[in-house]
């Protein structure tokens, strides 16, 4: 009876697993969807879709609401200097769960990819990603001709780009795979976790916080992803996932703004923000930007977007041993966060 109960709860584990690698397509059709409608550029989140679908306003809003933050963010990461050292402070970038994303390959047009890009994801995905990059011309070129790429490993190994599989649950493993990526815990560290942690439980999303902050003193720490799980529209969001086979496990630990900065300075970071969607898209998206993308679409959803992106954060975590992230972050928040940082040590 014992073996039958393992291999049903592996079972469950392996289709749940899939059912939460499969958002990764939909993230990346979703993506597309926001290009063709001129929301955003990017030249290769077509190489990996297969099926392109045409999303509704509101979600190709959303989308462009999250890139638009998260690209903010990280300009901000890869523009801050040392005052000795204008211009040639070496920085590495770690995304978590990355997916099919492609902001290595965005960077490197851009001439901005910092010294070191660092992917990781199950073995499934990054077996994939490292298939196509072997395959198109387009992305090959841009990790270099010598590097190895090895779909059956799951891995694309150059000098300043590294693919590699990792559990992320496994702590031990992470330190492996960092080591193996050649990553320098003492080099300003940008972390991104979007729509990830939320879908592990609560303790081994506490134990990955906890080992960014041990492992880089320098360093930011980037979350995207739900909030707010109890009133009717968070309850009909969990529904949702839960029917696709996406669990939200760690929602109910961390289910609001004030939870999110929480986990961070509990688990050692020095300062943490959480903003909601909607005043990250209002305050911090630039209004430039906001009133080009609200052109391009009719657009009548107005409620359900308000509500919709008030179930949606971003929070970022710092650890700053050097100073280099004094001008970092949303507007305003210094004064929140130095109470949030004090309120960690009270």
């Amino acid at each position: 009876m014992a073996d039958r109960t393992m291999e049903k709860s592996a079972a469950d584990s392996r289709s749940n697993r899939a059912a939460v690698q499969a958002t990764n397509d939909d993230a990346s059709a979703s993506k597309l969807s926001c290009i063709k409608k001129g929301y955003m550029k990017d030249d290769y989140i077509h190489l990996f879709v297969r099926r392109p679908v045409k999303r509704s306003p509101i979600i190709n809003r959303g989308y462009f609401a999250r890139w638009a933050a998260f690209r903010k963010l990280l300009y901000q990461f890869l523009d801050c200097e040392g005052s000795n050292e204008k211009g040639h402070t070496k920085k590495q970038i770690l995304s978590l769960g990355a997916g099919f994303d492609t902001t290595y390959f965005q960077l490197q047009d851009e001439g901005k990819a910092p010294h070191l890009y660092v992917e990781l994801d199950f073995k499934e995905v990054t077996g994939k990603k490292a298939s196509l990059i072997e395959s198109c011309s387009e992305l090959r070129d841009k990790v270099g001709t010598t590097a190895l790429i090895s779909p059956e490993n799951g891995e694309v190994l150059s000098n300043h780009y590294k693919l590699l599989p990792a559990d992320l649950r496994n702590i031990q493993k992470l330190d492996d795979v960092i080591s193996l990526a050649n990553m320098d815990a003492s080099l300003p560290t940008f972390i991104i976790a979007e729509c990830v942690l939320i879908y592990l439980d609560p303790d081994s999303t506490r134990a990955i916080v906890g080992w960014g902050s041990k492992t880089f003193s320098t360093a930011i720490f980037f979350l995207y992803e739900q909030i707010h799980p109890d009133d009717a529209f968070g309850q009909q969001m969990i529904k949702n996932l839960e029917s696709r086979g996406c669990a939200l496990l760690s929602i109910y630990a961390t289910p609001t703004l004030l939870a999110k900065e929480k986990l961070f300075l509990d688990q050692g970071w020095q300062r943490a923000v959480a903003w909601d969607m909607l005043r990250v898209y209002s305050k911090f998206i630039d209004a430039q930007e906001r009133r080009r993308i609200e052109r391009l679409e009719l657009f009548d959803e107005f409620e359900e977007w308000h509500m919709m992106q008030e179930h949606y954060c971003v929070a970022y975590a710092i650890n700053d041993a050097v100073g280099l992230f004094a001008e970092f972050g949303f507007p305003d928040d210094q004064q929140h966060m130095l109470s949030a940082s004090s309120a960690a040590s009270s």
